[in-house]
């Protein structure tokens, strides 16, 4: 519990909440030591801040879940490969899907390594499309093995899934917000609370026995907007490993496992119709 709350308040109040607090204060007394007070309107705020910075949030959330939707669909269609490799072949193989299981593993270390900003370059994307070819590859043995060309076909249009997703999530990584609008705000975000210093001055004159009234509200505004902006950073970059909600890339963690829980099922026709039939009196 208390980890949790010191980790809150790490997100809350930063080195960056710090410096413009301790500028919106320290100007706001100036103001009103040189009696410079303003009654500035606060909807200025909610124009020119507030409505791009929750615009940017917004859009920055959508990026994260699209992220999360193309992972899963990576997980779902690769399980889905792993199965056709399993059943599919008139005789079993079981090194079939094990060689699987390998090129898939690889595959999703490549891919969360090429999809840091650290680690995204040319060689790792190449690595990628590796482990693609070689579950390419794979699918023509089932053609070899006299898979049916339907089953084969659909077998390739899991793997272009799986290709088409990992394209998507990498845009995501590459491409962000406008970068006009994100300098936009967090310039407005980081200057507004110490451009209002002479309305957080007014309003100490009008309470004259609460003299920290001022200050206090100035940290107030420090605290709500850069908050803003340092949670519209967070949320930019889903795979950059640096924020709590980001996405996790380590597939294998899940894959793995799951994988290695399931054996090829061959129910034999007697088995079946003995589950037929005992339904069959239930029902009687």
């Amino acid at each position: 519990m208390w980890k949790e709350l010191r980790l809150n308040i790490q997100t809350v109040v930063n080195l960056q909440t710090l410096i413009v607090a301790g500028l919106s204060v320290a100007i706001t007394l100036l103001c009103r030591h040189f009696g410079i007070v303003a009654d500035i309107p606060t909807s200025l705020i909610g124009i020119a801040v507030v409505f791009p910075i929750v615009f940017s949030i917004q859009a920055a959330y959508r990026r994260r879940e699209e992220g999360l939707r193309f992972f899963s669909s990576m997980k779902s269609h690769t399980m889905a490969l792993f199965f056709a490799h399993r059943d599919w072949l008139p005789k079993p193989e079981p090194h079939q899907p094990a060689r699987l299981r390998e090129h898939c593993t690889g595959l999703f270390h490549a891919i969360g390594e090429d999809l840091l900003p650290a680690g995204r370059s040319d060689s790792t994307r190449a690595r990628v499309y590796g482990h693609f070819s070689a579950l390419s590859r794979l699918h023509e043995e089932l053609r070899a093995a006299a898979v049916t060309p339907s089953e084969v076909s659909r077998a390739n249009q899991y793997l272009s899934r799986v290709m088409l997703e990992y394209e998507m999530a990498r845009n995501i990584s590459m491409y962000r917000t406008p970068r006009a609008l994100r300098a936009y705000s967090r310039f407005f975000l980081n200057v507004f609370p110490i451009a209002f210093a002479p309305s957080f001055a007014l309003l100490s004159d009008k309470h004259p026995g609460l003299p920290w009234v001022g200050p206090f509200v100035a940290v107030l505004y420090t605290i709500v907007l850069v908050t803003l902006d340092h949670i519209q950073e967070e949320l930019e970059d889903p795979f950059d490993g640096l924020g709590d909600d980001d996405i996790n890339l380590d597939l294998t963690n899940s894959f793995v496992p799951l994988t290695e829980s399931f054996t090829r099922l061959e129910p034999t026709a007697p088995h079946l119709h003995s589950i037929e039939f005992s339904e069959a009196e239930q029902g009687d």
